[in-house]
């Protein structure tokens, strides 16, 4: 068979319009309208509340859906009786358009009985129907706004828009109703255009001078000269033979292999508010079983337990049909994780319970344990995540996000990643380059070529379905499944869930293949904004990360000490909730209004709930009023206070008022331990002196607390992105509207400086206080501005080639140089509570209350000595997708200090975020102290499981090797070493007496107490 003299061109739009004119629409065989009427309501209600509403007649292409409504359509009519070869079904058209799906209105199809059929969206708007019957159906449909629209390019994406609160979004319907019929489909005819579309993506994926894409394309070019225009329908089998016999070549023995995983990223939230995703939940998982029920041979993974738990609540029936196949091994929970979190700004014990309260809900409901991380959509990776994941007992891991660098290709698509305390599991980022796959024969092909070190091991994962806002596989996709699975010039592909591809791996491990190793984070060379937007998102989250730890700990007292019962529903409530608000779209600041809107407002409950925990805690404790003692939340002794207790201050030192100089245009200020000098014409301080160890802490020149303006109008992906280019315009705010000098009543001193910028206005105090308390200061701004960065400078007189930034039990070193471009793309990094330069012998850290994003540089001119410009961001003013983010007021504040070492900065961090509270009451010890200060006790609660055991965990915070002993201050009978699941590790330690720390070790005890009560179990799940 020759292809004539047709060349490429002429053939790709002969397909083309033979697929969309002709053979697609024959396969139509009939259609006509269903009844509609409708009802409409603002927030969503139940089935129940809305059927029994009145509903009016609509008619195709009348006008729908004010924003973030939802209206109800009740949709009836009769199936046309059976034809041969042809299946019948109802399809509803809401109005849908070329923009992607989940992105726009979504419906549910339920029957009159309440029971859900299956979701209705762009890419699967039809609704079985049984032929010859009557049929009946409400369809839920959501009308969501279009908000964002990247298939639009550069003029339609991320577009400001008001669409994203209600309190904006204005009363407009939306969308126009298209037609909802019944349709009568011609299955060969339709089975037809999906086997020329699979082939002519395979030739075209093919090398021109492939024999292969010459065969294809000439089958193809003659099935069509077969096809009669004028009956499709007749001729479509005479078209289809002669397609069968490349369609039945089989695949090379060694073909690269595809894991095809089903699945439907659902962003918990994102351009929709929480209320939604529940929804997009109920929908993607309706749509996954009823393709189960018509196709054995999808295989589905689905993470985040957080989402379990709202189908459970909304719909218990989707529940337990969910729960059948997820015993039969078919949907797979994956993760282990609450959320799909952000997992750079959370903290070590917020990660820890992401885990802890996923694996155990997916261990509860379901006996799935946790095996495989899946992480698709994160931005970066923390290097302390390996060690998580493995104590979590997930020894495999599954990321997506890192193919989009924007400057290096990362060199690996399956590796072993180690964790900056030496643990390793083994990852794998799918060489498709989406966890949105659709089976295409250009995916597929890339996927294979796209792969690096093939020669290792030629497979790879690749996740399919819709996503982002849920929809999941369809059945055109499992239908390319089936042609591929062995099809010559195509990789094999083989639906079913991760392990196949990590088992197989295993294998090729265990017969003598070794990994290539990657040290550290996966560092994301591409949204760096994440850690700066929405600033009070972030703000509420380290408030309730902080409440939550110090709840615990004096709960835990009041509980062992007092035998006072435990607020485990409490303290449950608000992990939960602080969990939740770490997805990452809510936490990095990328989602509409509405979202962070309702974040901030939850987690401000939660704060509350909280602090009254903690004050009902300590009045138990303290139940005196015999003396004035001091509460020290922090694990480190402050004052004569021991860590973690209640006592009083040691003995006084004397602690002269700060002095107060005046000079020409300067004034410096100074306690037993710091010498400052501000410069009042800047409002700057250009001198502080560290008289403990004689040396200067600010560069020759620098201006330390100086605030920049930067323009911030990233290409794309606004509140997301910071661009490289944000220092080609710097507006340095050194202009002063009015400087204030003036002791205060504690013997502390303090410069208040005004500023005015833009639309903006800032005050800014540098305080001192008596003692050797460090130079604090303290920034609020009222920020009125858009698309601009704000940045603080650090200029410190530390030469050094790295920096450090505190990361979740530990930290990490990134260059301050820019030799390469892997240094040059790492221009901003997240931090958690502090950042250190050093040099031998000296460092200097910075402490602070509520920042995650900053940059360091080596700075010098090549004549005096090198220094370090050390950077905070402080707000971004992106327009999209909120375009009033950040406005209004904030507040941030920073401690500069020496630290020696890193243990220095983790203690000077805990003194920031943990300030002594003075009270009346009783001395109360700790329950456990750590000898060596750089061991330190990161938490103190109850057991997990409600059996009353005292769970302590510790880690090494100086990247060194260490020994503790850990002093109980309460009876116990037996201590068990656990995992982070609060499992007994084989081999772990039995006694808290001399326990070995390798650099970063995180270690969890198991205590168990021997005065337990009754009420010690009231808590037990």
């Amino acid at each position: 068979m020759t292809r004539g003299h047709i060349d490429d061109a002429l053939l790709r739009d002969r397909v083309t319009r033979y697929l969309h004119q002709r053979i697609r629409p024959a396969a139509r065989v009939s259609s006509s309208l269903a009844d509609v009427s409708a009802w409409t309501c603002g927030d969503p209600v139940p089935f129940a509340v809305a059927v029994s509403n009145e509903f009016a007649p609509v008619a195709a292409d009348e006008r729908w859906g004010a924003p973030w409504t939802t209206t109800w359509f009740h949709v009836t009519g009769d199936a046309p009786a059976g034809v041969d070869g042809c299946r019948t079904e109802l399809v509803v058209d809401l109005g849908f358009s070329a923009v992607m799906p989940g992105f726009q209105a979504e419906g549910m199809a339920y029957r009159p009985d309440g029971t859900v059929v299956k979701a209705i969206n762009p890419t699967t708007r039809w609704v079985p129907v049984e032929s010859g019957a009557r049929f009946q159906f409400f369809v839920e449909a959501a009308a969501n706004p279009v908000i964002l629209n990247v298939d639009g390019g550069p003029s339609e994406a991320f577009t400001p828009t008001a669409l994203g609160d209600p309190l904006t979004a204005g009363v407009d319907a939306q969308y126009r109703l298209g037609g909802i019929r019944v349709e009568v489909v011609d299955v060969a005819t339709e089975r037809l255009a999906q086997e020329i579309e699979v082939l002519t993506e395979l030739a075209w994926a093919l090398p021109e001078a492939s024999a292969r894409r010459a065969r294809v394309l000439s089958a193809i070019d003659a099935s069509l000269d077969a096809l009669d225009p004028g009956d499709v329908r007749g001729t479509a089998s005479a078209a289809r033979a002669i397609l069968a016999p490349e369609l039945a070549a089989p695949a090379s023995s060694r073909v690269h292999e595809i894991v095809a995983v089903g699945h439907a990223h659902i962003d918990s939230a994102w351009l929709w508010p929480f209320r939604e995703t529940r929804r997009k939940v109920a929908r993607t998982v309706a749509n996954v079983l009823e393709r189960m029920d018509a196709d054995p041979t999808l295989v589905y993974a689905m993470s985040s337990a957080q989402q379990y738990v709202w189908l459970r609540e909304d719909h218990p029936q989707l529940f337990e049909r969910m729960r059948e196949r997820i015993a039969e091994g078919r949907f797979l929970p994956v993760g282990g994780m609450w959320v799909e979190s952000d997992v750079q700004m959370p903290s070590g014990e917020s990660l820890v319970r992401q885990f802890l309260e996923g694996s155990s809900f997916f261990e509860r409901e379901f006996g799935v344990p946790t095996t495989i991380g899946w992480l698709p959509d994160s931005f970066g990776y923390s290097a302390a995540l390996p060690q998580i994941l493995r104590s979590a007992g997930a020894e495999r891991f599954v990321t997506q996000k890192m193919s989009w660098s924007l400057v290096n290709r990362f060199p690996h698509h399956t590796f072993d990643w180690e964790g900056i305390d030496g643990s390793r599991v083994t990852t794998h980022f799918p060489s498709v380059d989406t966890y949105n796959s659709a089976l295409t024969g250009f995916e597929l092909a890339y996927a294979a070529e796209n792969l690096t070190e093939p020669e290792l091991f030629d497979s790879s994962i690749a996740p399919f379905g819709f996503g982002d806002g849920g929809g999941g596989p369809t059945r055109e996709m499992l239908e390319r499944a089936r042609m591929t699975a062995d099809l010559e010039g195509s990789p094999r592909v083989l639906v079913a869930g991760p392990e196949r591809f990590f088992d197989r791996l295993a294998e090729a491990v265990a017969a003598g293949l070794e990994l290539p190793v990657w040290f550290g984070e996966l560092y994301l060379e591409a949204q760096r904004g994440v850690y700066t937007s929405q600033a009070r998102t972030k703000q509420a989250h380290r408030r309730v990360e902080r409440l939550l730890r110090t709840a615990e700990l004096w709960s835990t007292q009041a509980s062992v000490r007092g035998g006072h019962p435990y607020p485990t529903e409490v303290l449950t409530r608000g992990w939960h909730e602080l969990l939740l608000m770490e997805f990452h779209d809510v936490l990095p600041g990328s989602s509409i209004a509405w979202v962070h809107r309702e974040a901030e407002e939850r987690l401000g409950r939660v704060a509350t709930e909280l602090e009254e925990l903690v004050s009902t805690a300590l009045d138990r404790l303290a139940d005196s009023d015999e003396d004035t003692v001091v509460v020290n939340a922090s694990p480190f002794e402050r004052e004569g206070v021991p860590g973690h207790s209640i006592g009083h201050r040691g003995a006084a030192n004397e602690r002269p008022a700060v002095s107060v100089r005046h000079g020409s245009g300067a004034v410096t200020i100074a306690n037993v331990t710091f010498e400052a000098t501000i410069d009042l014409r800047s409002g700057t301080v250009t001198s502080l002196i560290d008289r403990v160890h004689d040396r200067e802490v600010v560069s020759a020149g620098g201006r330390l607390h100086l605030p920049t303006l930067h323009r911030d109008a990233p290409v794309r992906w606004d509140a997301w992105d910071i661009d490289a280019s944000i220092d080609s315009g710097v507006e340095v705010i050194d202009s002063v509207t009015a400087v204030d000098v003036r002791p205060l009543d504690d013997g502390s001193a303090v410069v208040e400086v005004q500023r005015e910028f833009g639309s903006s206005r800032m005050t800014q105090w540098i305080e001192l206080a008596p003692g050797s308390r460090p130079l604090r200061l303290r920034t609020r701004v009222d920020w009125q501005e858009q698309e601009r960065l704000l940045k603080l400078e650090f200029p410190l007189a530390v030469a050094t080639d790295r920096w450090q930034a505190e990361t979740q039990f530990g930290f990490v070193e990134r260059p301050t140089h820019r030799n390469t471009s892997w240094d040059e793309a790492k221009f901003e990094a997240c931090a958690h509570r502090w950042v250190r330069v050093a040099e031998p012998g000296y460092g200097v850290a910075v402490v602070n209350e509520r920042t995650y994003g900053f940059d360091a540089r080596r700075r010098g001119d090549g004549v005096g000595p090198a220094w370090t410009m050390l950077r905070a961001s402080l707000l971004k003013s992106s327009r999209y997708p909120d375009p009033e983010a950040d406005r209004g007021e904030h507040e941030f504040a920073f401690e500069v200090l020496p630290a020696l070492d890193s243990a220095h900065a983790v203690e000077a961090a805990y003194s920031v975020t943990e300030a002594l509270e003075n009270r009346r009451g009783a001395v109360v010890p700790p329950l456990a102290s750590s000898s060596d200060p750089s061991i330190v006790l990161e938490a103190v609660k109850l057991a997990h499981d409600g059996s009353g055991d005292v769970i302590l965990r510790l880690y090494e915070c100086r990247g060194a090797q260490a020994r503790t002993t850990v002093t109980l201050g309460f009876e116990a009978t037996g201590v068990v070493e656990t995992d982070i699941l609060e499992r007994p590790v084989d081999g772990g330690a039995t006694t808290l007496e001399h326990l070995e720390f390798t650099p970063f070790r995180v270690r969890t005890f198991r205590v168990r107490r021997g005065d337990r009560s009754e009420s010690d179990r009231s808590g037990e799940r």
